[in-house]
């Protein structure tokens, strides 16, 4: 067993960072750690598993064992509870120069009890311009025991003088048959539905999972999928698009709407809301401005979490439209989105190969209006009117 067996289809990054764990053992001893470095740069494209594989070198950096995987070291770095470990995700669209500052200031106490302080920053690429820059100082001055291990799409997300100074860990899209045998052998998925799944997410392994084990996502992704058969007029179109909102609306309720309710109540039980006692009612009523900035990142995270959602919907009639391509030129290519033949064949023979390329465009201009803050609803009408006309 080790910390890197839940990475899919990626040897050689697995190789990649084994080794570097053992030169981290020769840093501590002072016998020099030729390829160890102060900070790592995790790229690779959507569910090719970047943040997973940060999290299993942090486990393997902290274990005495390179990563063995059933330690208490290991254990803590998997649940987040790891003393050494500062792990930042953020929950809003960006992360602000203050944040940073602070996660800089904490970054460089020494270890309390680990080998190492390890900083795990999952989409660094959220970071704004002055934040970059207060985390380039870091990155070029660290401390002496001070890990950084940044997670972006792209090594392009960061500023070129924050990626000159870290080492690269490129991750792939897992191969269709590497994402069946992990939902199989790791999750039981039964072999059809796995197959069907993993030909679905294209090599996007937690996606698969979802489609696995979620009938409403594949629900979802089916509704989704129907949209372009069904374009016959611009009264369609806006049918299609507020049925999108909808869907991508319900999907980020549904997400965050439980966790929401448990957050708040665990902080008025930290008030002693419900308690009896002396203070008690003066620190209830304390509480408000602490509940008021948790409704505020929960808001962030909510705007953030329905981005996500209805960029995970464009993508799939992405792919039902570059299947569409495929066909149309004759490729003879793995179509993710198969099992939608009649549609995808219907639509191949009453376009052209220049109408599916105008098409895509649409999509990812949709996709780039509402990273702009236009309206959701009113992208997804203009986009649908284009896929009517081509």
């Amino acid at each position: 067993m080790s910390v890197f067996d839940d990475l899919v289809g990626q040897d050689t990054v697995i190789e990649q960072l084994r080794s570097a764990a053992r030169a981290a053992d020769g840093l501590l001893a002072g016998s020099g750690g030729a390829g160890m470095t102060h900070a790592w740069l995790f790229t690779g494209p959507p569910g090719s598993g970047r943040s997973e594989a940060a999290r299993a070198f942090a486990a393997a950096l902290q274990c005495p064992d390179g990563g063995c995987g059933h330690c208490s070291s290991c254990h803590q770095v998997f649940s987040g509870t790891h003393p050494d470990l500062l792990y930042v995700r953020p929950s809003g669209l960006s992360f602000g120069v203050d944040k940073t500052r602070d996660l800089v200031l904490r970054s460089a106490s020494r270890p309390t009890g680990g080998r190492f302080r390890v900083v795990l920053f999952e989409d660094a690429d959220r970071a704004t311009e002055a934040a970059s820059n207060a985390l380039l100082k870091a990155v070029e001055e660290p401390s002496p025991r001070t890990i950084w291990l940044l997670c972006t799409p792209t090594a392009e997300d960061l500023l070129v003088t924050i990626r000159s100074r870290c080492r690269l860990v490129t991750l792939r899209t897992p191969t269709t048959r590497a994402v069946v045998d992990a939902l199989v052998g790791r999750d039981g998925v039964a072999p059809d539905l796995a197959a069907e799944a993993a030909r679905a997410s294209a090599g996007h392994f937690e996606r698969a999972r979802a489609l696995a084990g979620d009938p409403a996502a594949r629900r979802r992704r089916e509704e989704v999928l129907a949209i372009p058969a069904r374009l016959d007029g611009l009264g369609a179109c806006v049918t299609a698009a507020a049925r999108l909102y909808e869907l991508a609306e319900a999907e980020a309720k549904e997400t965050t709407g439980a966790l929401d309710e448990q957050e708040k109540a665990d902080m008025r039980a930290a008030f002693g809301e419900g308690s009896t006692g002396k203070g008690v009612a003066k620190a209830v009523r304390g509480a408000a401005g602490a509940l008021k900035d948790l409704d505020d990142q929960q808001k962030r995270r909510a705007t953030r979490i329905k981005r996500d959602t209805y960029d995970l919907a464009l993508m799939d009639l992405v792919a039902f439209y570059r299947d569409v391509l495929a066909i149309q030129l004759g490729a003879r290519v793995e179509l993710p989105t198969a099992d939608r033949d009649a549609d995808l064949r219907g639509v191949a023979r009453s376009s052209t190969p220049e109408a599916t390329l105008r098409r895509i465009d649409a999509i990812m201009e949709c996709r780039r209006r509402i990273g702009a803050n236009v309206h959701p609803q009113i992208a997804m009408e203009a986009m649908t009117a284009a896929l009517y006309t081509g």
